[in-house]
Formats: structure tokens, C-alpha cells, sequence
């Protein structure tokens, strides 16, 4: 019966009932689970076909009717020359305004990131743990987000004044104006030959609109399933003139988006808690619970009896503490309290800080303008001038900040115990006043063990591990961004055409900090008594200004650039008229990344960035029609950069047509990515931390292997530090790459395409690649490899004050080191049929394969990341999963249209081949020193597959009005398991947001007159 309707179907012969034609439309993305399926191609037509089809996007032939009346010519991202649909040899996926709706899509970060050619180190909004927090950025073929160039009408922008890892440029698109898109192009190839630095991975290209007429907007509203997440978004456009019959068209365009928190309580577990025991693995709350070197992570305070060696200074405290812990707050434990065994004992309160404190979504809001004027000046020249303003804020909430037992920038960083340990002293004195000698010095009311020991103030301190509490810790980054771009367009005599385009942009960041602890500010409050450890709720907010005082932070990036090109027809062949293109281009880049702590006074992270650089170009595009089936560009590029090193990037590309259906494409190309100011630039420097687990005979060292039971904090996974500053010394990552595809369309209304990537990138720049080697010879006793230091140790393990401390922070140089190699296939299909008059039926598929992701830092140890959570330290540590993709169907019957998107991202398994020792391979074995201690190993190792989908339905009241429904992950799919994430509560941002958030609904109406 199936079979015979869906001949009718094809046919045409029949008209199935709208009930038949949904749910087909709903059936066929339950089918993406299936491996068949996955793997289904994609291409538009079979001469032009550009690529595959993400849930947004759309065949290149119809991207090619967006820009214009059919004949029209068109530039197509990747190339300079004009032609008359989007052929190219390179692969480009279009993703038009129209699909971007069906897809429930309402900003760039979403649209561009649901290109299944993003991979590793892709940032979403929704990642909150990174140096670049509150940026969002794209990373194509999985080679880091400053191998992505971003365009807005083919001119750059300038970077996000927070570089990712401390290092790694990107545009933030979150800075990118939505409504006023028409439509985005993806090229998935290497365009260094076009663009210059940056294009090693792709480019991805923003096409505003060019004109408009009349009013048009929209008004949305919505919510998630459990009653938070809610959105409000609005946008209007108004325009004015007939371009054709005038020569002049003007428009204003606006936006405003605003999405609500959500709280991490607000979520079910796993990803509201570290209390995995119900899932069979391990209660990671321990830490929050418990006491000894960790106990810090409690909000209720707790102490126990050590020595002081200058009581004027509470960071010299005793390296061996002794007698019970004590809760200096047992009166106030809202979760119970528990009992601690063994010969220490001692009693606390229970507490769950991802519970308690963590948030899942942050709040945002963004608005913007966006304007343009078209003008034809005369019969032959034509201008714009473009101007936009883009506001985005971004609120981040954690859990507050503690007490530390170690001080990194509190005192010489070479020292081996710069911090022995933070104590409550015996006696508190006025501030500056010497409380070893004072005669109205008082007993200090927050340590229990002062009246015992007033007679010897020494030997009676308390060490305190605390969690502040009463003193909330979050940021609110605020980020605007102002650009302009002007342009001419012409042509002279001889067939010779012309165009000039200017543009500058400047991005302005402010961060503001709240909850920072201030090491100088916690001394005098600890030492004259004035913060009520006892009672936090009743300290003024004076003292908690005293402790965390607010920090305000500006930075900002900016960018100009003139760029100007000439073209011009040489002579027919069999295909046609042979094309020249060349042009020259300078721009000016200015970076000034403040730090959060330039002083070291604070707990703040110390990342800084500052240079400028003049960038200087010649470029050149052949395109040779050999034959009317056979087409070859070939491109070059020479940059050079006032910092005192140049490259040339070529680039050649083919396209035959041996028959109507088929067209078989390939590409080489090579390319170049500068050093970045952090990189380069001595005055940059950045810390980098990571998990990491001390080694089995440290752990025996410290009371016996974790997997066996040892609940020693000192010998868990720690966060570890990486100390770095910019190398003048560097040289620009080079890479080559290659692609070849076949495209086919067998009947009119199926295309498909298969395309194979090989990128290589050589030369890669990389914060200290011998970190890994240098961690294991510290814990062996052994030299640490050249370069490398020892920046800070931390305080002695109070249960074993004889054994190795850990170290805290190892120093490394930026280097060129070693290579990345990724290749992979990617897959499209689009299926459209006009079933009626009345009906019509399309289906696109977007599917990339990561066959390999190989990294060798130089030191001959291939580390191979596909189907890993490699890189497990760069950006979100989100990994390469080996397959990612998405699948749109719709139906569209009269003014009726309902849309399912399906989006599927492959099984991940935790381990991480930089995250290994000296090359020792990381297993999911508990003893192996893997990224998460699993009881029964490679079972519970592998994130599973995440599959879920999204609806779309609207009704078209007639030409006026458009009423829509959206149903984000309708089926309510969980996100799978992730213990070993860093970047989220065991999840993984970057793949399985929606998961988390579950089921959201939203709704709202368009309007054009």
C-alpha cells in the first residue's frame, strides 16, 4: 500500500490527502537513524551543482535565482570571476533566507553552525567556560576556528577582541545582523588564492540584502517545555525606491532577540550534578562534600588545626594540619549534614554546586541596524554605502569562587611553596597593624580554635577551605560592533570593468566581573576579621567588596581595508570567453585585549593580547572555458605583513560536463594562516588550563590508586596550568589542499553530490605541544623538556607533607610544531517534486564523514582524533565525532507548509590523544589514565549517538500575513551522557544543546506590505 502511494507520488498521477503528505514528511527524518540513510548525497543541478544542502540550505541553482533575474551575472565566494549561475569547482553550500525559516532558524551562530563541515573547536553561545566566553564561532573541517575566514558581501570584518584558547582569532557571529541576510554561502575548500590568511579550512560569506521595498517584519515569542528559556525576537525592514526605474533604492532594517536563562536545576540529571552513582559511574560531588586539600568547594566553611609561621600573613599556613574538621556553620545545612570516617572525622554539610549554582543557557540579548543606499550614478557606474550596529550581551553565572590553597600569582612563581596554606589566625588586629605584637589585638571570632591557643597564637590557626557563597560569581560581556562599506562599480572603454570597495569595522568589548577574589583585599579581611565566615549573610557588602571587588575590563579590535580589482574578457574558445581578474587590497588590523588580572592581584585569568599590522596584496583569477563541457580557473594570491613575512597562495580548479547529468570537479589549493597578535606579539600572554590526573605512582604516593578507592583530594584530577607569551619568531601556518566530487542529477527533480576532502596544515601554531611530556617528567623526577619551566607547585598534601606536591602551572612557548591532517567525505540530496499544482515536496540532506584527523606536534607521535574527544583541549574539548548531519523534508500545499529537520551527530568516545603522557595511548580503562575513571572501561567509554528533530509549520493568510509554529526537538530527545565534558555538565555544548534544553515551543507572525 506504502509502495503504490509513493508511485502515485512520483507519477504524479494521484493527489494524496494533506494528512498523507505530513506524515510522510514526518516519517522520512525518523529514517536518518538508519546508516543507509546518512549517507544519502546532495546536489543541485548537474551543471552547476555547488555542494551539499545543511537543514537551511538550498541547491546552488536555486541560490543562483535568489541573486537575480535568470542570466543575470553573479560572484560566487571563492571565486572573482562572473558567471551566470553559482558554478564553481569548489563546493559551496547555499543556505537561503527562506530555508533558514523553515528550519526554525533565527540567528547567523545557528544557521552557519548547522553546516554538518563544522567540526572540532566549533564555539556555541551556550559554552560558558572559555577565554572567548560569549563569542560564538564556526570551524570548518575541524582546523580551529581561525582557519574559518568569515565575510559579510565578500569584505572581512574585524575579529572578536577575545581570542579562543587564549590565542585562536574568529569573527564572533553573534555580531552579525540576521533579519537582513539573504542568503549565506559555505565554501568548504581552501580560498587563501582569494582572501588571504585565514581561508585554510573555508570561507563563509553573509549576503546581505541589496535592496528592498515596502515594510516588512516579524514578531516571535516562545518558550521550553519545562517554562524557562523564553525568547522574544522582532525585526522590521523598511525600504524605499525602485532601483531598476530610478537608480536608487534605500532601506533600514532592525532586530531585536532576547533569550532567557536557564539554571542547571532547572534540568534533570546527569546535567544538573557531578552525582553520577545513579548511572553507575562515579559521585564527582565528593569534592563538594568532603574535606582536605578540596573541601574549599563548600560554601559551608571549614577548618582544621595547623600552625602559623607569620602571623601577620594568613597565607603561611602550616603544610601539616591535624585534629578533625570542623563546620563553622552546622546551624545552617538546608541539604543534612554527613560524617566523615577515619581518624580525622568530622562533620559537614551536603551541598551540589552544578546544582546550586551552575546555568545551562545564559542570558542574551541582542539588537541591530543595518542600513543601505544603492545608487546608480550614471550609465555605466553604480555605488552603496552600507553602515550596521550590532549590540550583544551575554550574561554568565558559575558557581562562586573559593578560598584557594594555592596561590599562582600571589608570590614568586619559581617558588617551590610559594602558599603552604591559607589560615584563620589566632588574634585579628585593625588593618595595618602588627598582630604579633599588638596589645589590643581581639581572639578571632571565625576560628574555633583561638581561645585554646591565645597563650600560643602559632600553633592554633585553622585552615579554612571555603566557597564564597554569598558572593555571586558571573560576567556580563557587553559587545557592540560598528561597520561600514562603501563601493564603486563600473565599466570604461576596451570591455574593461572595474569596482573599488572600502570598508572598516571596529569591535568594542567590555567584560565586567563580579565575584573575582582579590588576593591583597582577602589578606586584610582574614587578618582584621572583617568577613564573617561563621555567618556569611551577615557580612556588609563593603567587606564583599573588599574580598571580590567589581572588575571592569575594556578591549577592542578594529579593522580598515581598500580593496580594488579590474576585469576583463581576453578571447574566445570552444567554451567561451577567457576571463582575467586582478586586483590589489591593504588593510589595517588593531588588537587591544586587556586582562582580567594585568596585576596578578586577582584570581582572574591573566590572558592579554595586544599589536597591529598593515596587510598588503596583489591577487589574480583566470577562468579558461576549454571546452563547453570543460571549464579551468586558476588563481594566485601574494601577501605581505609589516611584521616582515609574505606568501603566495595558488590555487587551481576544474569542472567537466561529459554528460547532462554529470559533473565531475576537483580543486588544489594552498594556503597560508598568520600568526595572531596573541601568538606573535611578546606583550601577549595567556594561561591555559586543563583536567588532568596524576599519574598512578604519584597517587600511591598519596594514599593509593583513585580506582581503588583512594578519596585523597590531592591525588584527583586537577586543573592544571599552561603559561604562554607571544613568539616574534613565528612563522604562518601553510597548508595544501585538495577536493574531488561528482555531481548528478539523473532526473530533474533529484541531484545528488559526493565530495572528497584532503586538508593538510603544516607548520601549525601550538601553545607548548610538549606540555603533555613536560607534566610526566615533572611527576618522574625528570629534566622538563627545552623551553619549559615550572611556574607554580602547589600547597604540601596535608596527609602526606613528604611526598611530591602537584605542580600547578607549567611555562611553554607558542611554537610551529609538527602538522594536521583531516580528510573525509561530504554527502548531499535534494529531492524536489511539484506533486500538483498545489503540492509540492522537498527533501535535502547534508552528511559529512571524518575518515581521518591525524595531528603530529613534531615530535613523530601521530595522535589520530577522528570518533575521539580530540582535541580535548582545544576551545569546548566537544571533539571530532566521525559523522555529523542533518536532514530537511517539506511539504508545502497551497499556503499551508510544515517542515522536519533532522539533525544526528555519531557516537563520541572519551579518551583524547593529546590528553596522552609521553605516548602512552589513553584507554577507557579507570587505571590508564583516562579522562573520566570508568568502573567497567570501554562499556560506559562512548557518548552515544544524539539524534532529534526539529518542526516548522506556517499558513500564509494571503500576501500580507504569515502565521508559524515552531517545535524545537519535538520528540523531547535527552542528550547522551558526557562525563567527561568540561564545557558543560556532562554534555557536550557544541552537539547536544538541544538535548539539554529538551523540548521548546515558539510562535509568531511576518508581515510585508
Amino acid at each position: 500500500m506504502l509502495n503504490s502511494s509513493i508511485r502515485s507520488l512520483l507519477s504524479g498521477s494521484a493527489l494524496p490527502s494533506l494528512a498523507a503528505v505530513a506524515l510522510v514528511s514526518l516519517a522520512l527524518p525518523a529514517l536518518a537513524q538508519a546508516p543507509a540513510a546518512t549517507t544519502t548525497p546532495t546536489a543541485p543541478e548537474a551543471s552547476e551543482v555547488t555542494g551539499p544542502n545543511s537543514p537551511a540550505a538550498v541547491d546552488a541553482a536555486t541560490g543562483a535565482q535568489q541573486t537575480g533575474t535568470q542570466g543575470d551575472e553573479i560572484v560566487v565566494t571563492g571565486s572573482l570571476l562572473r558567471r551566470t549561475s553559482t558554478e564553481t569547482p569548489s563546493p559551496v553550500t547555499i543556505l537561503t533566507a527562506d530555508n533558514l525559516v523553515k528550519s526554525g532558524i533565527t540567528n547567523i551562530n545557528d544557521a552557519i553552525r548547522s553546516v554538518s563541515a563544522d567540526g572540532a573547536g566549533s564555539i556555541s553561545t551556550g559554552f560558558q567556560q572559555g577565554f572567548s566566553a560569549g563569542g560564538a564561532a564556526v570551524s570548518l573541517r575541524g582546523l580551529g576556528v581561525s582557519s574559518t575566514l568569515i565575510l559579510i558581501d565578500g569584505l572581512r570584518s574585524t575579529n572578536f577582541p577575545l581570542n579562543d584558547d587564549g590565542h585562536n582569532a574568529y569573527t564572533d557571529l553573534n555580531s552579525i545582523p540576521f533579519s537582513a541576510v539573504e542568503r549565506i554561502e559555505v565554501l568548504k575548500d581552501g580560498a587563501s588564492s582569494t582572501y588571504g590568511a585565514d581561508a585554510i579550512g573555508g570561507v563563509i560569506n553573509v549576503i546581505m540584502k541589496k535592496n528592498f521595498q515596502g515594510v516588512a517584519g516579524t514578531v516571535e515569542g516562545g518558550i521550553s517545555q519545562k517554562g524557562d528559556a523564553a525568547r522574544q525576537r522582532a525585526n522590521l525592514t523598511v525600504g524605499y525606491g525602485d532601483y531598476d526605474a530610478t537608480g536608487w533604492n534605500f532601506y533600514l532594517n532592525g532586530e531585536y532577540q532576547h533569550d532567557g536563562r536557564v539554571a542547571a536545576k532547572d534540568r534533570s540529571a546527569p546535567f544538573n550534578t557531578n552525582d553520577l552513582s545513579a548511572f553507575g559511574l562515579a559521585d564527582q560531588n565528593q569534592a563538594d562534600s568532603s574535606f582536605g586539600a578540596t573541601a574549599s568547594q563548600s560554601v559551608s566553611a571549614v577548618v582544621r588545626q595547623t600552625t602559623q609561621t607569620d602571623l601577620n600573613n594568613p597565607f603561611t599556613g602550616g603544610s601539616a594540619a591535624s585534629g578533625p574538621y570542623t563546620t563553622l556553620n552546622l546551624g545552617n545545612c538546608p541539604n543534612g549534614t554527613f560524617t566523615v570516617a577515619g581518624a580525622s572525622g568530622g562533620v559537614g554539610c551536603k551541598h551540589d554546586n552544578q546544582y546550586e549554582y551552575s546555568q545551562i543557557q545564559p542570558r542574551q540579548e541582542r539588537y541591530a541596524f543595518n542600513g543601505r543606499l544603492s545608487i546608480r550614478l550614471s550609465d555605466n557606474i553604480e555605488g552603496y554605502l552600507t553602515g550596521s550596529y550590532m549590540h550583544n550581551e551575554v550574561d554568565i553565572r558559575g558557581i562562586p569562587l573559593a578560598i584557594r590553597q594555592r596561590q599562582p600569582y600571589g608570590g614568586a612563581p619559581s617558588t617551590a611553596s610559594n602558599n603552604p596554606g591559607i589560615v584563620l589566625p589566632v588574634y585579628v588586629c585593625s588593618a595595618g597593624i602588627n598582630c604579633a605584637t599588638a596589645t589590643d589585638r581581639r581572639l578571632n571570632p571565625n576560628n574555633p580554635y583561638a581561645a585554646a591557643n591565645a597563650a600560643t597564637p602559632a600553633l592554633g590557626a585553622a585552615r579554612i577551605f571555603y566557597l564564597f557563597g554569598d558572593i555571586a560569581n558571573y560576567s556580563e560581556r557587553n559587545n557592540e560592533l560598528i561597520r561600514g562599506a562603501a563601493g564603486l562599480k563600473g565599466t570604461i572603454d576596451g570591455g574593461w570593468e572595474w569596482r573599488i570597495d572600502a570598508v572598516g569595522a571596529k569591535d568594542n568589548l567590555s567584560v565586567f566581573q563580579h565575584g573575582t577574589i582579590n588576593i591583597a583585599g582577602l589578606k586584610q579581611a582574614v587578618n582584621t576579621g572583617a568577613y564573617n565566615f561563621v555567618n556569611p549573610e551577615q557580612n556588609t557588602e563593603a567587606v564583599r567588596q573588599l574580598i571580590a571587588p567589581d572588575i571592569r575590563v575594556p578591549s577592542h579590535t578594529s579593522m580598515a581595508s581598500l580593496d580594488a580589482s579590474i576585469s576583463k574578457d581576453l578571447f574566445q574558445l570552444p567554451g567561451g570567453a577567457v576571463q582575467l581578474v586582478v586586483g590589489a587590497q591593504v588593510r589595517r588590523e588593531v588588537l587591544e585585549n586587556n586582562s582580567l588580572n594585568p596585576n596578578l592581584e586577582n584570581y582572574a585569568n591573566t590572558a592579554a593580547a595586544f599589536g597591529k599590522h598593515t596587510v598588503s596584496a596583489g591577487y589574480f583569477e583566470v577562468g579558461v572555458p576549454i571546452l563547453p563541457t570543460l571549464g579551468v580557473d586558476v588563481s594566485g594570491r601574494y601577501d605581505h605583513y609589516s611584521e616582515g613575512f609574505s606568501h603566495f597562495s595558488p590555487k587551481i580548479g576544474a569542472k567537466w560536463n561529459p554528460i547532462k547529468e554529470i559533473a565531475l570537479r576537483g580543486t588544489y589549493s594552498e594556503g597560508f594562516r598568520a600568526p595572531t597578535f596573541a601568538e606573535s606579539n611578546p606583550r601577549s600572554s595567556f594561561p591555559g588550563f586543563v583536567t588532568f590526573q596524576p599519574p598512578a605512582s604519584f597517587q600511591l604516593a598519596h594514599g593509593g590508586l583513585v580506582s581503588a578507592g583512594n578519596t585523597n583530594p590531592y591525588a584527583q584530577s586537577y586543573s592544571i596550568g599552561g603559561g604562554f607569551s607571544g613568539n616574534p619568531n613565528l612563522k604562518p601556518e601553510t597548508s595544501r589542499s585538495f577536493t574531488a566530487g561528482i555531481v548528478a542529477q539523473p532526473v530533474q527533480w533529484l541531484s545528488l553530490t559526493v565530495d572528497y576532502y584532503n586538508v593538510k596544515k603544516k607548520n601549525v601554531i601550538v601553545a607548548g605541544p610538549n606540555a603533555g611530556t613536560a607534566r610526566a617528567n615533572y611527576y618522574a623526577g625528570l629534566p622538563l623538556p627545552e623551553g619549559y619551566s615550572v611556574g607554580a607547585v602547589d600547597a604540601i598534601d596535608p596527609l602526606f607533607p613528604t611526598a611530591l606536591p602537584r605542580v600547578l602551572v607549567i611555562n611553554g612557548p607558542y611554537v610551529n610544531s609538527g602538522y594536521f591532517k583531516t580528510e573525509g567525505l561530504d554527502f548531499s540530496a535534494t529531492v524536489n517534486l511539484k506533486l500538483s499544482d498545489n503540492v509540492r515536496f522537498t527533501s535535502r540532506a547534508d552528511v559529512t564523514y571524518v575518515r581521518k584527523f591525524n595531528v603530529d606536534f613534531g615530535d613523530g607521535f601521530v595522535r589520530k582524533y577522528a570518533g575521539t574527544l580530540a582535541p580535548y583541549e582545544l576551545s569546548s574539548g566537544a571533539g571530532t565525532p566521525r559523522v555529523r548531519g542533518n536532514w530537511m523534508n517539506s511539504v508545502d500545499v497551497g499556503n499551508f507548509s510544515l517542515a522536519a529537520t533532522t539533525y544526528f551527530v555519531s557516537h563520541i568516545k572519551q579518551v583524547a590523544a593529546d590528553e596522552e603522557e609521553g605516548g602512552t595511548k589513553m584507554t577507557c580503562a579507570a587505571t590508564a589514565g583516562t579522562l573520566y575513571p570508568y568502573p567497567d572501561g570501554n562499556t560506559q567509554c562512548y557518548i552515544k549517538k544524539f539524534i532529534y528533530a526539529d518542526l516548522h509549520a506556517s499558513y500564509k493568510v494571503n500576501d500580507n500575513f504569515t502565521f508559524y509554529v515552531d517545535v524545537g526537538n519535538f520528540t523531547n530527545e535527552k542528550a547522551p551522557i558526557a562525563p567527561a565534558s568540561y564545557s558543560g555538565i556532562n554534555y557536550l555544548p557544541t552537539w547536544h544543546y538541544a538535548g539539554v534544553i529538551g523540548r521548546t515551543f515558539r510562535a509568531g507572525a511576518s508581515f510585508k506590505f
